[in-house]
């Protein structure tokens, strides 16, 4: 009995420890060096007028993806002439079918992505932030040590598209960092599919 106990406790301190790596609210965000669908290196950096980012971990084949791809591209348009840009990644094995580098830009040429939509093959930013779903949302602010990490989690509650209902927590975060004010809700669960892995050997 307490060896089933001791196994038990083990396996629910490993589910939690899985759930809790990557970037919490209020870590500095690394920047990233990823490869864009037009070819060239994107860094966080580069953006030097920007007041924070909107980093969407996204995909071109999760339906939960592809039903937040409008809304994706509305957060963009509405938001980057106000500081904050979405920059979208994809955390997929390019290997996985439909997720490979040029499907990515036959992806974002059919639906004519206004950011820039990056692909993250080995995991390694992906990992750092702890994303593990598709989509997965984290809001960064630019602060005096980097970038702050500000929200984690979905863009909405609304999985089913039921057109415009539901909590946007995206926006309001964005809303009350555009007011200098810290957003009320900084965490929601993400739901959509699970990131596609490279199978190690």
């Amino acid at each position: 009995m307490r060896v089933f106990v001791l196994l038990l406790f083990m396996i629910v301190n490993f589910s939690v420890n899985a759930q809790t790596t990557g970037y919490k609210v209020g870590d500095i965000a690394s920047d990233f060096d990823l490869k864009n669908i037009d070819g060239k290196q994107v860094s966080l950096k580069n953006y030097t007028n920007a007041k924070g980012f909107i980093v969407i971990f996204t995909c071109n084949t999760c339906p939960y993806s592809i039903a937040y791809e409008d809304r994706i591209i509305a957060l963009h348009n509405k938001y980057s002439a106000l500081g904050f840009p979405v920059i979208a990644i994809n955390p997929n094995d390019p290997n996985h079918p439909g997720e490979s580098y040029v499907n990515m830009q036959e992806r974002a040429k059919s639906k004519k992505f206004p950011f820039a939509y990056l692909m993250d093959p080995d995991h390694i930013f992906t990992k750092k932030y702890g994303a593990n779903r598709t989509p997965h949302t984290f809001i960064l602010s630019k602060g005096t040590n980097g970038n702050v990490v500000e929200y984690i989690g979905a863009i909405d509650s609304d999985t089913d598209n039921a057109k415009g209902g539901g909590d946007k927590f995206v926006e309001l975060a964005l809303n009350s960092l555009l007011q200098n004010k810290k957003p009320e809700t900084t965490f929601t669960k993400a739901i959509g599919c699970t990131i596609k892995w490279k199978k190690t050997t």
